[in-house]
């Protein structure tokens, strides 16, 4: 799932210079009275390449260990109890990190707050290296119950703090989402969150595949570690020196919509550079027209997903018999279809449907994908990586331009970063939920997913009524 937000009283007026060029004038520069020159037009995708790439890059850095996780969790003692908690450390901290990094890139800039994240994702996966190689200690043991038997090490013990380290400086998604909104025009929205939700994808085909081949080799588990350790060097390398600052925001004040900077080809809208200490609560973003109902969507949407997210792997070791390279496979072919989606079908659609028409079809067909996974059928299963790629390919990019429009300007970093952390809590839930789930029903654990959504779709006609607000 990659990357994936208006129209408020005065923000639809015509800029002065727009005025000039209708008018048949052309600006002059304001200091030396002469004309200024048009800048050579740039092709968009030259535009966003930057923030592309570390997206890309950040993603690619998660998901070249997920093949083996649960191996490597049941190796150092764990059960799918411990799987899913393990997952889940890392949405329980973003929880805690996401609006204070949200609230920061409103007031500090984008860029800044992106390299603090990247730098603790890096950290994050030294650390988790270095748990790999710490001797398996027994610190407690248990066996009871629901929650199964299960033995609590050394490594396990560091590779959950280092997963906690990674989510509490986990604002890396909803900060890119906030930045991409700022420098995107609104009717190219959806367009753009599918580009984010693109190179994602491409990150979740790379990883997969290159864990398979990094996993064979003399160095076993450790070496896809090492390889998520120098992407987010690398990554960390491109906020630096790739990624410009776009702009200082208020939370508070009229925005200069008239003074654009041009960094790397394309428009920045700078905010008045003022430091304010007032700041909304949580409350108050809850009186914003619409945002509750958005941010309870979200949660249901992460729920869904993080119920197959824990609950798929442990079912493809028990019903499908499946090793890291089938499961590197699979996830390949999925991101596959996800990019198919994104790429080709979902750019001609958004021209045709709004982002509501689109995220109800996406998440009907999303919640059908979790039903055909319950009977374990290897046919149904890749049968399933069809609907999930339509569902949330044409869904999640259509859902966050929505939530970029309804958030408006001054509150992009802030919302977004509620809507992390009410993802987060969504993630908590639904990762350990899913182990248990699994433990208790099997394959059956793929209907609780499937109705969550199912409950999505019908909640998801009442944004067509939003949209209609934003026109008016």
């Amino acid at each position: 799932m990659s990357l994936k937000y208006r129209l408020k009283k005065g923000e639809g007026k015509i800029p002065e210079d727009s005025k000039e060029k209708a008018s048949g004038n052309k600006p002059e520069n304001m200091e030396t009275g002469q004309e200024n020159s048009p800048e050579p037009p740039e092709g968009e995708n030259v535009h966003l390449l930057p923030l592309l790439t570390v997206n890309f890059i950040g993603t690619l850095g998660f998901s070249i260990v997920l093949p083996f996780l649960v191996f490597l969790v049941n190796r150092l003692g764990g059960n799918a109890f411990i799987y899913g908690l393990a997952s889940s450390m890392y949405p329980v901290f973003q929880l805690i990190g996401a609006p204070i990094l949200g609230r920061w890139s409103d007031i500090y800039g984008r860029k800044k707050i992106l390299f603090l994240s990247q730098l603790g994702t890096l950290l994050s996966w030294i650390i988790f290296l270095a748990a790999l190689f710490l001797p398996i200690v027994t610190l407690f043991k248990v066996d009871y119950g629901v929650l199964g038997a299960f033995t609590f090490t050394l490594p396990l013990a560091v590779l959950f703090f280092a997963r906690a380290l990674d989510g509490l400086t986990g604002g890396n998604v909803s900060v890119a989402n906030a930045y991409l909104a700022d420098i995107t025009e609104e009717k190219d929205r959806n367009r753009n969150f599918g580009k984010m939700s693109i190179s994602s994808n491409l990150g979740f085909i790379v990883g997969p595949a290159l864990a398979g081949l990094l996993s064979i080799t003399a160095y076993g588990e450790a070496a896809p570690v090492l390889g998520a350790v120098v992407i987010s060097l690398i990554g960390t390398a491109l906020i630096a020196f790739y990624i410009p600052e776009n702009k200082e925001c208020s939370l508070e004040g009229p925005v200069d919509s008239e003074n654009i900077r041009k960094v790397f080809g394309y428009d920045i809208k700078e905010c008045r550079a003022a430091r304010k200490t007032g700041k909304p609560s949580f409350r108050e973003v809850l009186k914003l027209p619409n945002i509750p109902y958005m941010l309870g969507l979200y949660f249901l949407i992460f729920l869904g997903f993080n119920i197959f997210y824990t609950a798929f792997p442990l079912h493809a070791i028990a019903a499908l018999d499946w090793g890291i390279a089938e499961m590197g496979i699979y996830f390949t072919v999925l991101s596959a279809l996800l990019i198919i989606v994104q790429g080709y079908i979902l750019p001609g659609l958004s021209k045709r449907y709004s982002d509501a028409s689109l995220i109800i079809f996406g998440s009907l067909m999303l919640g059908t994908n979790f039903l055909l996974l319950i009977p374990g059928n290897l046919f149904l299963t890749y049968l399933a990586t069809g609907f999930f790629a339509l569902g949330d390919g044409l869904m999640w990019p259509s859902f966050l331009s929505l939530l970029s429009k309804i958030a408006g300007k001054n509150y992009q970093g802030t919302i977004q970063g509620f809507a992390s952390s009410f993802g987060g809590l969504a993630s908590i839930t639904g990762l350990t939920l899913g182990g248990l789930l699994y433990e208790l029903f099997a394959g059956r654990s793929f209907l609780l997913a499937g109705i969550v959504i199912y409950i999505v779709f019908l909640l998801n006609f009442r944004l067509r009524g939003f949209e209609k607000k934003l026109k008016d």
